[in-house]
C-alpha cells in the first residue's frame, strides 16, 4: 500500500497490443490520441497538423480515409509522421486494404459495416500481412438497426452487444490484435457501457466521449466521463473529442491524466482563481505562462497564487512557486523554500527562465539514470 492510498488507482488488467511501436494495454502507460481534421488528400497540410500534435505530446494520431485520394496520400503521411498513424475507415473496405498497405499502424473500423464476411476476412488478412492492429469503434449514434429495434434506444447493453458481435467477427478470423471503444455523447451512457464492457472482455479499451462539444463544454464532459473511467481503473488509451484544434485535444487529454496522477508531461500549474487580495493579475499571468511553457516536456510543478493566504502552503508542494506581495514585489520559491523576490515587470520572463532551467536540470538528471538501467 502506498503512503497515500486514497490516491491509488487499481488499473484493470488486460492484454497488451502494439499500435506501431507504441504498446497499448497491459502495464503500458495510458496513451493520448487525437485526429486530424485537414483533408487527408492534402498530405502537406495533414503532415503539418500531425507535427503540431506530436509537439503537443500525441502518442497516436488518427487520419480519416474516406476516398482513394486520401489513401493515395496516406503513404507519404505515414512516412513523415513520428508517431503511429491510425486509418479511420467507414464502409469502404478497400480503403482499409489500401491504408494497411500504405503504412497504417492501426485500422479503425466497425467490422459490421465493412460488408460481407469475405470482406471482413480480406481486411483482417491485410492487417495481419502489414502488422496492423484494429480498433473496433462502436458509437451510440450509428448502432445497427437490429440492436435499436431490440433495445428501443441506444443503451449500455446495446453498445456492449454491438462490440461483442464485432469482436467475434475478428476472433472468427483468428485476429486478436484489437482494442475496442463504445463511445456516446451522453456521459452516463458512455461510462455505463465501458464499465460493462470492461467486465466482459480482456482487450485494451479506447476511451472517449464522442461529439463532446466545443473547447470548454467538451473539456468538461470529457474530464467527467474519461476521468471517472480512468479513476475506476478502466482505459488504456484516450481521445478527447472537441470542436477545437487537435493539438488542444492532446493538451486536454494530458491534463486529465495529470489530474489523476496517471501520467505526467510538462508543467502542472497550481493557481488560484484570483480575488481582491491579489498582488498581480493572476488570470493573465497564468494564461501567459501556460502559453510560454507549452514546450516543456519534463514533468514539473509551478504554483502561481496572488497572495499569501494559500501561496506559501502551495509553494511548499511545487518545484517553483510565485506568491503575490505588496508594492509590486513578489516572492519566489524554489523547491518549496522562499528564495528571492521579483518585480512585477520582470515576473513572467523570470518565471519562464526558472522553469526552463529546472527542466534542463531534470532532463540532465534523467540521462545517467537511464544509462544505468
Amino acid at each position: 500500500m502506498s503512503v497515500r492510498p486514497w490516491r491509488d488507482i487499481q488499473r484493470r488488467k488486460c492484454r497488451q497490443i502494439m499500435v506501431g511501436n507504441v504498446p497499448v494495454g497491459g502495464d503500458a502507460p495510458v496513451t493520448v490520441q487525437t485526429m486530424t481534421n485537414t483533408p487527408t488528400s492534402d498530405a502537406r497540410a495533414t503532415i503539418d497538423q500531425i507535427r503540431r500534435c506530436e509537439e503537443a505530446g500525441a502518442d497516436i494520431i488518427r487520419v480519416s480515409c474516406p476516398d482513394v485520394e486520401s489513401t493515395t496520400a496516406f503513404r507519404q503521411i505515414t512516412r513523415a509522421a513520428r508517431v503511429p498513424i491510425v486509418a479511420d475507415i467507414h464502409f469502404h473496405y478497400k480503403r482499409a486494404l489500401e491504408a494497411a498497405d500504405a503504412g497504417a499502424a492501426c485500422l479503425r473500423i466497425n467490422p459490421g459495416n465493412i460488408g460481407s464476411a469475405d470482406r471482413v476476412k480480406e481486411v483482417v488478412n491485410a492487417a495481419k500481412a502489414n502488422g496492423c492492429a484494429i480498433r473496433i469503434g462502436v458509437n451510440a449514434g450509428s448502432l445497427e438497426k437490429d440492436l435499436l429495434e431490440k433495445y428501443g434506444e441506444p443503451c449500455p447493453e446495446a453498445l456492449v452487444e454491438s462490440a461483442l458481435d464485432h469482436i467475434k467477427l475478428l476472433q472468427d478470423n483468428d485476429f486478436h490484435e484489437f482494442k475496442v471503444a463504445v463511445k456516446a455523447s451522453d456521459i452516463f451512457l458512455a461510462v455505463a457501457a465501458y464499465q460493462q464492457l470492461a467486465e466482459a472482455v480482456d482487450c485494451p479499451l479506447h476511451l472517449g466521449i464522442t461529439e463532446a462539444g466545443g473547447f470548454v463544454g467538451g473539456t468538461v464532459k470529457s474530464a467527467i466521463g474519461i476521468g471517472s473511467l480512468l479513476w475506476f481503473g478502466i482505459g488504456d488509451t484516450i481521445r478527447v473529442s472537441l470542436s477545437a484544434e487537435p493539438e488542444d485535444e492532446v493538451r486536454v487529454g494530458f491534463e486529465i491524466l495529470k489530474a489523476l496522477g496517471i501520467r505526467n508531461r510538462g508543467v502542472r500549474v497550481v493557481s488560484c482563481p484570483s480575488c481582491a487580495r491579489q498582488g498581480f493579475d493572476v488570470i493573465r499571468t497564468v494564461q501567459t505562462l501556460e502559453e510560454r511553457l507549452q514546450h516543456i516536456r519534463v514533468p514539473m510543478s509551478l504554483s502561481v497564487l496572488g497572495c499569501v493566504v494559500n501561496g506559501p502552503g502551495e509553494a511548499r508542494e511545487t518545484d517553483i512557486g510565485l506568491t503575490g506581495g505588496g508594492n509590486g514585489k513578489h516572492m519566489v520559491y524554489l523547491s518549496g523554500v522562499t528564495d528571492h523576490t521579483v518585480e512585477s515587470e520582470d515576473m513572467i520572463e523570470h518565471i519562464v527562465q526558472l522553469v526552463e532551467k529546472k527542466a534542463a536540470e531534470l532532463e540532465a538528471a534523467e540521462v545517467p539514470a537511464v544509462a544505468a538501467e
